[in-house]
């Protein structure tokens, strides 16, 4: 495995900067983000598309500091209801696809989108149970007639680029646990996989190192992100619409790697992945609010350095 780092938290500085500061931390790969939710700055795919030569540079900037480009980052909601909403979103996603193969990336990470509950809605509906008796319809729409007819062609668009998708399993999307990123995968193809992310399985209540193990070889990235589960969950639950600037009032919020969970959490996590075949970057995404980016990022680099395996494992030779 690698140790990575999604780039967007640099996004203040040019890319140049943030290489020049980053490698002599010991990070072996960046993730780039192209658009939607993810700040493009150190990515601008239009620029790649229209001048390959661009993306020769950037990727030579790369690895002249010895550093490979693990994923593109283009997170946004392509089955909006809003159609303009929706069209951005995937002229992001084709985009990325582009910018991928000229890049060489094999790996782009995305979220799944979330429509609305029934035609002619304007904002999306993240359904979260299944009675009254018209969410389960709503949820029927939601997948048999926008998840899974977009995400199908979306995924022959990748496959004939040569790449993979991450979905990043993220509340407030339709695909935000194991059991619906492998409902998607399903009917979708394996080049649909997972972003595991752990940060947003932890409060849902979910165990990281039994999530890995329910979606295995579905695995096709991963980032490094903590999540720290605060006493009002036990009062409150954890649903929790508190702003996230409001870090007192909130009933969880993310932070390092390290501060939510400990190490022995995050080795398990780590042997899990082994076990399920994965083999490529753990990305760190710095979101805390307690510590500035340099020191959240210095932070999670110095925890996950002596954790993550980076030799390919021997035989059983005692037995």
């Amino acid at each position: 495995m690698k140790l990575g780092i999604l780039t967007v938290p640099f996004s203040g500085m040019p890319l140049e900067k943030a290489l020049d500061y980053l490698a002599p931390l010991g990070v072996e790969a960046v993730e780039l983000g192209t658009g939607g939710y993810t700040n493009p700055a150190h990515c601008d795919v239009r620029a790649l598309i229209q001048h390959p030569e661009k993306a020769r540079e950037l990727r030579a900037l790369v690895e002249g500091h010895g550093m490979t480009i693990a994923a593109l980052s283009c997170h946004a909601n392509p089955v909006h209801p809003d159609p303009d909403i929706a069209r951005q979103a995937h002229q992001v996603y084709t985009d990325t696809l582009q910018a991928a193969q000229l890049l060489g990336v094999d790996t782009v990470v995305c979220f799944s989108g979330c429509p609305g509950g029934a035609p002619g809605d304007t904002s999306p509906n993240w359904i979260t149970c299944a009675w009254p008796t018209e969410f389960g319809r709503m949820l029927d729409y939601q997948w048999n007639e926008c998840l899974l007819p977009y995400w199908t062609r979306a995924a022959e668009m990748a496959r004939a680029a040569g790449v993979k998708i991450a979905i990043e399993m993220h509340p407030g999307f339709s695909v935000y646990s194991p059991d619906t990123l492998l409902r998607l995968r399903a009917g979708a193809g394996d080049v649909i996989g997972a972003n595991f992310d752990p940060s947003h399985l932890f409060w849902q209540g979910m165990d990281g190192p039994a999530a890995i193990r329910r979606l295995g070889p579905a695995i096709h990235y991963v980032h490094a992100k903590d999540c720290r589960i605060e006493e009002k969950t036990k009062a409150s639950g954890a649903l929790d619409t508190t702003p996230y600037d409001r870090l007192g009032d909130r009933a969880w919020s993310f932070c390092t790697v390290g501060y939510g969970h400990g190490a022995d959490t995050w080795k398990h996590m780590l042997a899990q992945l082994r076990l399920a075949g994965y083999d490529g970057t753990v990305s760190i995404e710095h979101e805390d609010a307690l510590l500035s980016v340099n020191e959240g990022v210095e932070k999670a680099v110095a925890f996950l350095k002596d954790l993550i395996p980076r030799q390919a494992p021997c035989a059983a030779w005692w037995t």
